[in-house]
């Protein structure tokens, strides 16, 4: 395993500060990497969200649009539930671009941005190649405006 050498003290890389994206951009296009890894999931955060059939981590699962942006957001990288001031930033920006059967979002409270961006990712047909492209193109436009 990769490490980092950090303060005297060895920390594998998936563990290291610096493995973590710290920019919106730097989160979308993470999570878009963890879509193509996993791959996009509809419906919820993940399959089985409540673990009643598999034991696999939820970060190692198909995710949501919404739950990979938390998953690579979180401290280690593995939480797909976890809320950070930067996942709910890059999900606000996020469904400020997405409209939804021609609407965009139409509340500012975090839940029903949240709700924006997952009924987006939940469209019938929705591929994660679709998922992976907003991110993308989100990361771009995040890019070019700051």
């Amino acid at each position: 395993m990769a490490t980092l050498l950090q303060s005297s003290r060895v920390l594998p890389l998936h563990e290291s500060p610096q493995a973590r994206p710290t920019t919106i951009t730097a989160v979308y296009r993470a999570a878009a990497r963890l879509l193509v890894q996993n791959g996009h999931h509809q419906g919820d955060y993940c399959p089985d969200p409540f673990d009643r059939h598999t034991a696999t981590p939820h970060a190692e699962r198909p995710l949501s649009i919404v739950a990979a942006i938390r998953c690579v957001s979180s401290p280690h990288g593995d939480n797909p539930h976890r809320m950070t001031d930067l996942s709910e930033v890059a999900v606000k920006v996020l469904a400020d671009r997405l409209e939804v059967d021609g609407e965009p979002a139409w509340n500012d409270e975090p839940h029903h941005l949240e709700g924006h961006v997952a009924h987006w990712g939940d469209v019938e047909g929705r591929t994660t190649e679709a998922a992976v492209a907003v991110l993308e193109a989100a990361a771009d436009a995040n890019e070019v405006s700051a």
